[in-house]
């Protein structure tokens, strides 16, 4: 993070998201102002609270994908909820504080994941070791299995040349990773844990209770081990993944993952104008503003108990959103208001930004159609002249019914390719010129028609 730049961190976004800059200087500064907050003194260090930010605009606009490709930029633990999903405790649903809990749950997982790749190579040698001694047991007499031909034994092949120096294991060890053994079968006993189905229905987490009853009812059953016969290289697998459980400490790995929550959790809260009260809170909608009033301790700075420990929310930085069609930002409760001080609005997407999303991104929506199609060997070129007026579709489109942004290019372009996709294994030729007169005879009856365009594009 000391490497990257506010400037940095716009031009990363650039590569994925079209347009938006205002959008995109809120959050790079934003980001930026966590490490800055790391360099201060440490008694001002914790006075120093995130800028969290509420972005406002159509769906479709980029939104999300800002959001997300920070996290993935600064390495960062990252939740995407959807606000109209929780409701107010004592209200049957989610309870907000289960945010923080998935984000943990996610980022412990994911440190885990790396922690064991980081230690693969000494598991594979353990796993290996494991392995000669379930090939190279004691008594040669006492371990064949039934009925096996001694001559075929791994231990026969080698002893039938006397004259070889090296030690019979390292010389099963040899035969081994040349994959000589791979069609032999062993006894191996995996262990087996024995989980009852127990579900506990409750508005409050599982965590709040002190206790967590799925661990605490594993470790009271039995661990049984089932005996299994498999091949050499399934072994190999079964063995090194128990050696990376061993060799990980877990301790340490949520450790990390509850400190790097704590000082870089990103949570991104999308609908957030859905949980805004009408007029009165009526019926339905009478828990939408207790959903505010719950999710403000933990945007305020709170401990959320996790199975995993307490967790501070103090320094997450929450990025919301919301169309804010019907109501505004300022009719979230006051001091809700005040916890989302920076507020960005987006702009609306029209023909010129589609051309550019269509092909300028890293991930650019032509680009994947054609990797997609060259897997059947078909080669697709698009014009400039079709590009552009996919873009003028997509904008008339969306000015005549709901707009949402880019993702009505996906659905043009679905309809567009249609033929081609189902067709590619058979197609003739396997060069194919998409120019603006293809895109015309596809899709004009379709826009012309307002009612059947309603409904297929």
């Amino acid at each position: 993070m000391n490497e990257l730049k506010p400037s940095d961190i716009v031009k990363e976004l650039d590569a994925y998201i079209i347009g938006q800059n205002k959008a995109k200087r809120s959050v790079a500064i934003a980001l930026r102002n966590r490490w800055r907050r790391q360099q201060v003194p440490k008694g001002l260090r914790e006075e120093i609270v995130p800028k969290n930010s509420i972005l406002i605009g159509p769906t479709g606009v980029g939104k999300t994908e800002i959001a997300r490709r920070l996290s993935i930029l600064t390495d960062s633990p990252f939740i995407k909820v959807e606000a109209s999903k929780f409701t107010e405790v004592g209200y049957v649903g989610r309870d907000v504080e289960s945010i923080l809990r998935d984000l943990v749950e996610i980022t412990v997982n994911r440190i885990k994941s790396r922690e064991q790749e980081s230690v693969r190579e000494k598991s594979w040698q353990l796993a290996e070791e494991k392995m000669l001694d379930l090939l190279l047991p004691k008594s040669k007499e006492e371990t064949r299995p039934q009925g096996e031909d001694p001559k075929s034994s791994p231990l026969a092949l080698i002893s039938a040349n006397p004259s070889e120096s090296i030690s019979t294991r390292e010389k099963l060890r040899t035969m081994m990773r040349t994959g000589k053994l791979d069609n032999r079968y062993v006894d191996l006993d995996v262990s087996e844990k024995a989980m009852p189905v127990v579900e506990i229905f409750s508005n409050v987490g599982l965590e709040e209770m002190g206790i967590n009853f799925r661990d605490m009812l594993g470790s009271m059953l039995p661990k049984g081990t089932k005996r299994r016969k498999v091949k050499v290289p399934e072994a190999m697998e079964i063995l090194a993944q128990e050696e990376t459980l061993h060799l990980v400490d877990m301790d340490r790995v949520i450790g990390q993952a509850i400190e790097k929550v704590e000082q870089s959790g990103i949570v991104f809260i999308d609908e957030i104008d859905k949980i805004v009260g009408k007029d009165g809170g009526h019926g339905p909608d009478v828990s939408r503003e207790g959903v505010q009033r719950d999710l403000l301790p933990i945007v305020e700075g709170s401990t959320v108990t996790t199975k995993y420990g307490p967790v501070k929310t103090d320094h997450v930085l929450f990025i919301a959103s919301g169309a804010f069609h019907a109501v505004k930002p300022s009719d979230l409760i006051p001091e809700l208001q005040g916890r989302f001080p920076i507020r960005v609005e987006l702009e609306s997407l029209g023909s010129k930004e589609f051309k550019r999303i269509l092909t300028e991104p890293k991930n650019a929506l032509i680009l994947q159609y054609i990797e997609l199609l060259k897997t059947e060997g078909v080669d697709v070129v698009f014009q400039d002249e079709a590009v552009s007026e996919i873009a003028r579709i997509a904008e008339e489109v969306n000015q005549r019914s709901e707009n949402i942004g880019a993702r009505r290019l996906h659905t043009i372009m679905e309809c567009l390719l249609e033929d081609i996709l189902f067709d590619a294994p058979d197609i003739e030729p396997k060069k194919i010129i998409i120019d603006k007169r293809f895109v015309e005879d596809k899709l004009k009856d379709v826009v012309e028609n307002e009612d059947l365009s309603r409904y297929i594009l």
